[in-house]
């Protein structure tokens, strides 16, 4: 009882010096408990989605042995029309609908030629319009698809794309462009998850969808006499082993892993602010109640005297911390319910539409907040409180504070040397790894030895580091600049912690930053030396139809069009180790097209039925030029090829995919089973005007929107996005960090103004002004600014540095520094000092000197 009352005594008596902690331990809190709000609300709109509409037994096509994700051009599976009689004649079986749902055509608005529908996340869905027990939708406006001229769109598709009834909408698929009269709109009974539908009549949606009389599915429905299972068993029994039946329960699993799949980037993007945000504010709340606790030593002494034991001082400094991890984590929880809304309206404006106002706070929530928030306060209070219950009495009540602990900081000083050393020889064994994934392996420990060994070598660091930082101080500012430099190398253990936080965030940025822009470097220079064409004709997410292609081959001005496209394939070797891979069948210009890195043979082997194995694949499967290799296309379609080529290691352009002669392939699958091209590279004529005919190609598929021509300096740009994809990632973890670490710095120097309240007022009464008692303490926050900005940099160069000699072999084999990136770093650290400084500064200026003097 009497540890309660001294530690609520305490905490309420410092609460205002508590609030900057308690603001990391919310943000901290908000992240975790965001993530999962955001997760089970999403989770729970598809779970009632799948719910409502899910058949009791699903019939599909059997799936792939390699259950490999279908590729634009692939062909659907489809099952036979015959197959909805058989299962409506299972006992059980009330009723049994052939459904046709596909997700490779687009929607156009042809008035506009500009897509209608999501152009990411969320699919465009084409199909027929079918009467079930558990249809999803239902006509709110007009009529059901009645004839081949008909379509009917989902109710939110057309409001966003503003069209209606009698309005026309183009659905363009592999079969060409289909044209259709918008005749009824349709809502959804429960929440669209960002979808864009449309429905045509049964035979239409044959003919366009499928270019054939069968379905996609057959869905059962029961009459209630039979369990899903029995259903189950019973349909497989009745139709075979040909197809894949599922129950209700099982389409919901699989429906549920598919968008889970999607959701986890941001699920796990979100937990990565948490985790960084959790680490930085460890060390502020390690800097608050050390100090706390240095501000405390005469009542811990008294404590100490009237009989308290170390045990109890302990646990009063844990008990605050327990205080504190409460207080936060419920605070927590509240700003993570408005960080899951933001969430939402996010994933709203990106196409999938969730409803904020049905938010999932599951048990999780809390028991996650809770067990986050108090875990990180009281361990981050626990090295102060060990510290606070070894002060002996006697010391304390003379005032002595904390006892220096000359052997607890040799030992630091050897386990941090230790740590440093240990991680820095990973990064040099990684570096010179063989192997990507050894190299890995060693980079993602060398990464965490050399951070802990900075953390724990940030009190040595400080005091010769920052000497030398501030060495320019008293010459610059006179006795400010001098009392700032001594204040900074007072307490060597505080500033360092102060400082980890913001090295830790620069570190990653940094590292971050090294890899991407190495990463642009490599395949800009890979572009320039090996992309021989001019242009390259892409449809995203669709494949590109033979009306698309015949469009290209007949704008003026061009050389020659090659074709490239993928397929999933088994290579047996000679010795019988398989590999089921894609393989990239390209058009016979493919190799004028592009300089191919050759490790062994010759590209011209290409054209003469050769195939081109990556250098891994030789080595593992011990094939060398010459060797014949069995390639199974699937469907009984097979070949044996000669390897003709082995294609180098090193360029990110090839990336050890195997490569075949489309004429090669076309002489094993037949046009049926032939997938459509994914891209087309275009040389343009000689003597021709390049920009001239770049904008002849763009105007030749201006009716398809989906369709992107680009020239070289294009495709530089669509890749750099791809790669700053992730630096923006880290910059947000920056941002994050930068924020908690601008706290830690607050209230660092905040504490510090207190600590010292009797020390400034003999400074202001010995002539120091106002002015140079604010200019000490700016300068003293920009100094243990810089030290954490130059300790991230390092930090971050080496990693950045070691990850991409890990990958020069796949792909990054050039290495460039972002020296504009670390100088707007070092510059911005200066900046944060000096914002972190502006409360402090003001409020120490505002101390009275009698009253400063006389504080005790």
């Amino acid at each position: 009882m009497m540890i309660l009352k001294t530690s609520l005594r305490s905490f309420f008596a410092h609460k205002g010096r508590m609030a900057l902690s308690l603001i990391a331990v919310v943000l901290s809190v908000a992240f975790v408990s965001g993530t999962l709000v955001f997760s089970n609300t999403a989770t729970s709109t598809f779970d009632k989605l799948f719910a409502a509409t899910a058949s009791d037994v699903s019939v599909q096509p059997q799936k792939p042995a390699d259950d490999g994700e279908q590729q634009p051009g692939d062909k659907l599976p489809t099952v036979p029309v015959a197959l909805a009689q058989q299962v409506a004649a299972v006992p059980g079986v009330k009723t049994a609908v052939g459904q046709v749902m596909v997700g490779n055509a687009i929607l156009v608005n042809p008035a506009t030629s500009k897509l209608v529908g999501p152009t990411s996340g969320a699919p465009t869905l084409v199909g027929n319009w079918t009467d079930t027990p558990r249809n999803p939708m239902h006509i709110t406006s007009g009529h059901v698809p009645q004839g081949a001229g008909e379509l009917v769109l989902d109710a939110d598709t057309a409001k966003k794309a503003k069209l209606g009834l009698g309005d026309r909408l183009r659905v363009d698929n592999a079969g060409g462009k289909h044209e259709f009269t918008i005749a009824g709109i349709a809502s959804f009974s429960t929440t669209n998850p960002g979808a864009a539908l449309a429905f045509l009549d049964t035979a239409t949606s044959q003919q366009v969808l499928l270019g054939e009389q069968a379905f996609t599915s057959v869905e059962a429905f029961g009459d209630g006499s039979r369990g899903d299972d029995q259903l189950k068993a019973d349909a497989l029994a009745k139709v075979g082993a040909g197809y894949q039946v599922k129950t209700a329960a099982e389409q919901k699993a699989e429906n549920n892993k598919s968008v889970g799949s999607g959701l986890d980037f941001m699920k796990y993007a979100m937990l990565g602010f948490a985790g960084i945000s959790l680490l930085v504010g460890g060390f502020l709340i390690i800097n608050t109640f050390s100090m706390l606790v240095a501000q405390r030593t005469r009542e811990i002494g008294l404590l100490r005297a009237v009989g308290g034991s170390r045990g109890q001082v302990n646990g009063s400094v844990l008990v605050e911390a327990l205080i504190l991890g409460v207080l936060g984590s419920t605070l927590g929880i509240g700003a993570g319910v408005g960080l899951a809304v933001g969430l939402i309206k996010l994933m709203n404006a990106v196409g999938m539409d969730l409803n904020a106002g049905d938010l999932q706070i599951g048990t999780n929530v809390p028991i996650a907040a809770y067990a986050v928030g108090i875990l990180i306060t009281v361990a981050a209070a626990w090295i102060p409180a060990r510290r606070a219950s070894r002060i002996a009495p006697i010391a304390a009540l003379r005032d002595h504070g904390t006892p220096a602990e000359a052997r607890s900081n040799i030992v630091r000083t050897i386990i941090g040397l230790v740590l440093t050393a240990g991680g820095a020889g990973l990064l040099v064994l990684a570096a010179e790894a063989e192997k990507a994934a050894t190299g890995g392996q060693y980079l993602g420990l060398g990464v965490l030895l050399t951070l802990v060994g900075f953390v724990v070598l940030g009190p040595l660091l400080a005091t010769t580091v920052v000497r030398v930082l501030g060495a320019a101080l008293p010459a610059l500012f006179g006795p400010s600049g001098k009392l700032a430099q001594r204040n900074a190398t007072r307490n060597p253990r505080r500033t360092g912690a102060t400082a980890a936080a913001l090295m830790i965030g620069l570190a990653l940025v940094i590292g971050a930053s090294v890899f991407t822009s190495s990463a642009t470097e490599s395949t800009n220079k890979q572009i320039d030396k090996n992309v021989g064409a001019d242009y390259t004709v892409s449809a995203g997410r669709a494949s590109l139809s033979p009306d698309i292609l015949a469009a290209i081959k007949a704008t003026p001005g061009l050389s020659h069009v090659t074709e490239e496209t993928a397929l999933k394939v088994t290579l047996t070797a000679p010795d019988g180790s398989t590999d089921r891979t894609f393989v990239a069948a390209v058009g016979a210009t493919f190799a004028d097209d592009f300089t191919i890195p050759a490790s062994a043979g010759t590209p011209d082997t290409l054209k003469q039925g050769g195939l081109a194995v990556g250098e891994d694949f030789a080595k593992d499967h011990h094939v060398k030029v010459g060797d014949q290799v069995a390639v199974d296309y699937g469907k009984g379609h097979t070949q044996s090829l000669p390897v003709g080529l082995v294609i180098g290691k090193g360029n990110s352009l090839f990336s050890g995919v195997p490569f075949v002669g489309l004429d090669t392939m076309t002489k094993a699958v037949p046009a049926a089973d032939r997938p459509l091209p994914e891209r087309l590279y275009v040389k343009a004529a000689a003597g021709a005007d390049a920009a001239k005919t770049l904008t002849a190609l763009q105007d030749s598929v201006k009716q398809y929107p989906q369709v992107e021509v680009v020239d070289k300096a294009g495709y530089k740009e669509l890749v750099k996005g791809q790669i700053n994809t992730l630096l923006y990632l880290i910059y947000g973890l920056l941002g994050v960090a930068i924020v908690v670490a601008v706290l830690g710095v607050v209230n660092t120097l905040a504490l510090s103004v207190v600590e010292r309240t009797r020390e400034i007022g003999l400074l202001r009464a010995i002539g120091l002004s106002r002015r140079q008692l604010r200019r000490m303490i700016r300068l003293e926050s920009v100094v243990i600014a810089l030290f954490g900005a130059i300790l991230g940099a390092g930090l971050g160069l080496a990693w950045g540095v070691t990850a991409q000699q890990v990958l020069k072999d796949h792909g990054l084999e050039s290495l460039s520094v972002p020296t504009g990136t670390i100088v707007v770093t070092l510059i911005a650290s200066v900046v944060i000092g000096l914002v972190a400084a502006l409360v402090p500064a003001f409020r120490a200026g505002r101390l009275n000197v009698l009253a400063a003097i006389a504080t005790d």
